[in-house]
């Protein structure tokens, strides 16, 4: 028989990602429309053991859905990697009559829903991360922000590249995923796109790209550079000594985490939300919610952490071709 559910939490885990609070503010607006009450725990598990806790009302989420970030804050926990520390969680969660879990992050936030669970607390994941590399999921919160960040930045860096008649290596975050460099790469025109899926290490195409490309009259080069093969700086002046064309390195950095959400992260979040409360709701436990050939759907836990993800290789052929 499903588990009543008389109160839920929700949180934020790991790196914070634009539409996290549109998914704060679904969670808690449905939860009440389904006689639930709502704990907002601050700063993700840590939070949690700290008890960090306090009641959310429908009005405590208003005028938030335009918001970056994440109102509950976020921060890595090591305690809660440990037996001891789940056991307090889990233990914290009932002292304050938490029923369930929302957990709105990426793996290793899953991995902690997966342990409270265990433990007998409901809980339900929400992909929030912008790295998009989540796999049992086509989307993840705050992935079409921060590419639409990234590529602007790009634009505004390869007006100057062009005026300076540079190379210009521009890093993207992505953590070992690829996939903002490889949507930027082809949304910017990138002459290279280097993924750490896919990247063979061989600097001497690269340049031989460059030179070849500078004889047919281009007056600048784009790379983008995953963040998982990183050293731009250092492959920057690689390339200028190898090519005697001045190269410079851009590294955007935490600027693509923040801003405001764009409409696609509002949307999804919200229904992702919303979906997660109806489950919890319904007594499901260790889940995690998906977006998948056109549907919201959820998943086991441990289904969702076995399966493994890698960029498409159409995809990959196509950013190869549009670059030459």
């Amino acid at each position: 028989m499903a588990k009543e559910m008389r109160a839920i939490g929700v949180l934020t885990s790991g790196g914070d990602a634009p539409g996290m609070n549109a998914a704060i503010r679904a969670v808690v607006r449905k939860a009440i429309a389904n006689g639930m009450k709502v704990k907002g725990i601050k700063k993700g598990y840590q939070g949690l053991l700290n008890e960090e806790i306090l009641d959310l009302e429908k009005w405590s989420v208003a005028d938030i859905i335009q918001r970056g970030g994440t109102i509950l804050g976020t921060a890595r926990c090591t305690e809660f990697k440990t037996e001891e520390g789940q056991q307090k969680g889990a233990e914290i969660c009932r002292k304050h009559g938490i029923d369930g879990l929302v957990v709105i992050g990426g793996d290793g936030s899953y991995r902690g829903a997966q342990a409270l669970s265990r433990q007998g607390i409901n809980t339900v994941g929400i992909p929030g991360t912008i790295d998009l590399d989540i796999t049992c999921t086509e989307y993840t919160i705050g992935f079409d922000t921060a590419i639409n960040t990234a590529m602007d930045a790009i634009d505004k860096v390869r007006d100057t590249s062009s005026s300076h008649e540079r190379c210009s290596i521009i890093e993207v975050m992505g953590r070992n995923a690829g996939y903002i460099a490889l949507w930027c790469g082809v949304a910017n025109g990138a002459e290279d796109i280097l993924l750490p899926e896919k990247y063979d290490k061989n600097e001497q195409t690269i340049i031989n790209n460059i030179i070849n490309n500078r004889k047919r009259g281009k007056t600048h080069h784009i790379i983008i550079n995953a963040e998982g093969i990183g050293h731009s700086t250092s492959m920057a002046r690689r390339i200028e000594a190898a090519t005697g064309i001045e190269t410079r390195a851009t590294i955007l950095g935490y600027m693509q985490r923040g801003g405001n959400p764009t409409c696609k992260d509002r949307f999804y979040a919200s229904i992702m939300g919303a979906y997660a409360a109806d489950i919890l709701c319904q007594g499901k436990t260790n889940r995690v919610v998906g977006y998948k050939h056109g549907e919201f759907q959820d998943f086991d836990i441990e289904e969702a952490l076995a399966m493994k993800k890698s960029i498409s290789e159409y995809q990959y052929e196509v950013s190869r071709a549009l670059s030459m």
